[in-house]
């Protein structure tokens, strides 16, 4: 297993990539702790891991919190002693035209998306390099970080924040052997895409090259390579997952 006898915190781990993303991991040998603002969605994913035999606990946490963030580092250190890996997937949208936007969405979406990574990076580096044992911090970014969206401005300016810090972290970081990379998913049929019209969905995948959508598995996956061995010379990049849309 590439992950055996690994800690993993994930972030947002209740839906979506995060599920996902824990899932795998704990099939790959990590023990997990999931972490979501959703009590039911993380309690339901980690008592998942534990009944396919793997180890997992949830903690309910606002990742724009220092106190939550905190709770969030308490209770992996408890249970399982260390921590190795950070998947910072938490992440909100709150979409309207720049004219439009209301200072409150602004404020709303950089917390959790751009405040709430920075917080979760920092706690946990702050531990890895106490542990001396290095590890490895992953940050979800987005296609859209790259080239801008229609009704975005704070989403697309929060991923890319998200790759400025990452690229940032990796310099800071890496004489402590803590790598540290972005993944930027494109359109991925997750429950927030599920919601939209056909119509729409219709038109992302006609602009995706290999012309379907993206699975929380195809996520996960790169998660699981970035925080891999196999990933050892791998650090400050920003790994485009997409479908061939930012090519």
């Amino acid at each position: 297993m590439r992950l055996k006898n690994k800690v993993a915190i994930i972030t947002g781990a209740g839906c979506g990539i995060g599920k996902q993303t824990a899932l795998t991991f704990a099939q790959e040998g990590a023990s997990i702790l999931a972490a979501d603002i959703n009590r039911e969605s993380g309690q339901k994913v980690a008592d998942e891991i534990t009944s396919a035999g793997g180890r997992a606990i949830f903690q309910k946490a606002n990742v724009a919190s220092v106190t939550g963030v905190e709770q969030m580092i308490a209770a992996t250190l408890k249970e399982f002693g260390r921590i190795d890996i950070l998947i910072n997937n938490a992440g909100i949208v709150m979409d309207a035209r720049l004219v439009k936007m209301a200072v409150e969405q602004w404020d709303r979406v950089l917390d959790v998306n751009l405040k709430g990574v920075f917080l979760c990076g920092q706690a946990v580096a702050r531990t890895l390099i106490e542990q001396g044992s290095g590890g490895v911090i992953l940050n979800a970014s987005s296609v859209v970080g790259l080239y801008g969206n229609f009704g975005q401005s704070n989403y697309v300016a929060s991923k890319a924040g998200v790759i400025g810090m990452t690229k940032t972290w990796a310099r800071e970081l890496g004489k402590h052997g803590i790598r540290v990379n972005a993944v930027a998913p494109g359109f991925i049929a997750t429950e927030i895409l599920q919601k939209m019209p056909e119509k729409v969905i219709e038109m992302m995948v006609s602009k995706t090259p290999l012309n379907r959508m993206g699975r929380p598995e195809d996520i996960a996956h790169a998660y699981l390579f970035l925080a891999s061995e196999e990933a050892s010379f791998i650090t400050g990049t920003v790994l485009s997952v997409d479908g061939g849309i930012v090519s």
